[in-house]
This record gives C-alpha cells, structure tokens and sequence, in this order.
C-alpha cells in the first residue's frame, strides 16, 4: 500500500496513492494509522460529521494538485550518520564501526513543498536526501536475527538538512540538524519497495544531479540498524528512521529548491529561503 497525508478544507486525512497513466493520484481515503488516529478523529469531529473519512465523498485527484502534509506523525525522529562510506570520507571523518546515532525534534519536520528557513546563526546550510523508513508496530530489542519487515509500516523520503558550521563547532548535533523546517519527509509512504533489492536515490539542486547512491551501498543495513537502535531505544508506531545519506552533500544559497527522488516514492520538493525574522 502507499498513502499520503493531505489536507481537505483545513482538516487532515489520509489517502490512497495509486499510478495512473505514470502520475500518482489519490485515489481513496483511508483510516489514519495508529499513532494519528486520535489526532485526526478529534479534528474530523471538531469540524463535523461531514469531515469524517467513512462519509465523506471523495473523488480521485493528482497528489501534484493535493494539500499534501508530511506523511508521518512520529513520536521521535532517529537518524543514521556516516551509512555511506563516500559521504564519511568527504567529510574527513573516519568510516564508524557501528552505527552513529542522532536525533532530529519532531518540531523540524517540514511537508513537501514546503519552504526550508536557513537559520541567521548559521552561515552554511546542507542538504542530505536520503531514505527513511516508518516503524509500524512497537519494538524493543529486536536480536540480529529478528525479522525487521514485520516492524517496518513503510519508506518515504526525508532530506537531513543540516547546519554544516553549526555541526563542526558544536560537540553535540542537536543545533546543526533540529533547526525547525530541517526535516522535510513525503509525498508518501509505501511498503512497495525492498531497500535490501537496491533502492536508487537521487539528489538534484536546481535541477543539477547532486547525489546518487543505493542502498546496496549501506554501510549497515536496516536490519542491522533496527537491531542496534532497539537495544538501547524502544520504538513506537510512526517512529520515523533515516538511514544515511550518499556523497555528494552540498551547500545551499536563498532560493535554491532540491527535489530528492526514490523510485516508487516519487519526489521529494523544497525550496530553501531566509529564515524569517
């Protein structure tokens, strides 16, 4: 299934996305899931009965033509640095040995198309397309042989927009990489694709091929990702995880849009601009 969150006269719902003619379009309304299912009934509730998905009439539309929101409600946002050695080493950092974990606020998340606010405190703002995956049920501890594709909802898209500066000087990352708007995730997520295959991502700027990698190029793969970070962290539904980002990362001026691109998940969209003040 793939689906998307999109906005219906202000209030929030969740579609189906399904190919036509080579396009994506929302072809459905589906149940919120679990994480977002209180979140939305209340707002479907508050506006009146016609808002609620069961009976509202809907009729199929392009997802280009939507009110798309990010796709996920996560309750924590875990992020995977240096998953690429390309990436480790144009930076001048050492490939890890295992895993380097970070957090980015759920506050940075930013929908697709949305506009990224490049912080006056910094003076060099990165972009980092890479691929995220959307836990679906609960997790604890998951042992290295246990089966990851039973916790995993889904993928998306996020770009790791980081505050390159920000990051050398500062011991912990938390600044460079949890700026509000810094984490933009979508158009949707989908459980049609298989990282483990070799999954293709791309990164353009201004239309200018950026980055390309795949995720057969994973330093550590999702399975070996899900069972590190369980160790230690519990991970609920809706949890969002990134999973690292190829070489080619880059600074961005005013103006500039990125679009990151999966097959299957389609494009990812930003513009970046001063933040204002």
């Amino acid at each position: 299934m793939k689906y998307c969150r999109f906005l219906i006269d202000g209030q929030p719902h969740y579609g189906v996305v399904e190919e036509r003619a080579g396009q994506p379009w929302i072809v459905d309304l589906t149940t919120a899931p679990e994480e977002d299912l209180a979140y939305h009934l209340a707002h479907a509730r508050a506006a009146g009965p016609a808002l609620d998905f069961a009976s509202l009439a809907f009729e199929p539309i392009p997802l280009s033509a939507a009110d798309l929101m990010a796709p996920v409600t996560p309750s924590k946002i875990i992020c995977v640095g240096r998953n690429y050695r390309d990436h480790a080493k144009e930076l001048g950092n050492e490939v890890p040995a295992e895993p380097l974990l970070f957090f980015k606020p759920p506050s940075s998340l930013l929908k697709p198309g949305g506009v990224v606010r490049m912080p006056a405190a910094s003076a060099r703002v990165d972009f980092e397309g890479e691929l995220a995956l959307v836990i679906g049920r609960r997790i604890s501890k998951l042992g290295a042989d246990g089966d990851r594709r039973s916790f995993v909802r889904g993928y998306t898209i996020a770009n790791d927009v980081t505050a390159r500066d920000l990051q050398k000087k500062e011991a912990q990352w938390t600044r460079a990489k949890g700026w509000d708007t810094f984490c933009p995730v979508g158009p949707v997520v989908s459980d049609e694709i298989d990282p483990e295959a070799g999954v293709r991502l791309e990164t353009r700027v201004n239309g200018e091929l950026r980055q390309e990698g795949t995720t057969l190029d994973f330093i550590f793969p999702i399975s070996a990702l899900l069972s590190y970070i369980t160790e230690a962290i519990t991970l609920e539904p809706g949890d969002l995880i990134l999973t690292g980002t190829p070489a080619g990362v880059g600074a961005l001026k005013a103006g500039d849009r990125v679009d990151v691109s999966i097959p299957g998940l389609g494009v990812l969209t930003n513009t970046f601009e001063p933040e204002e003040s």
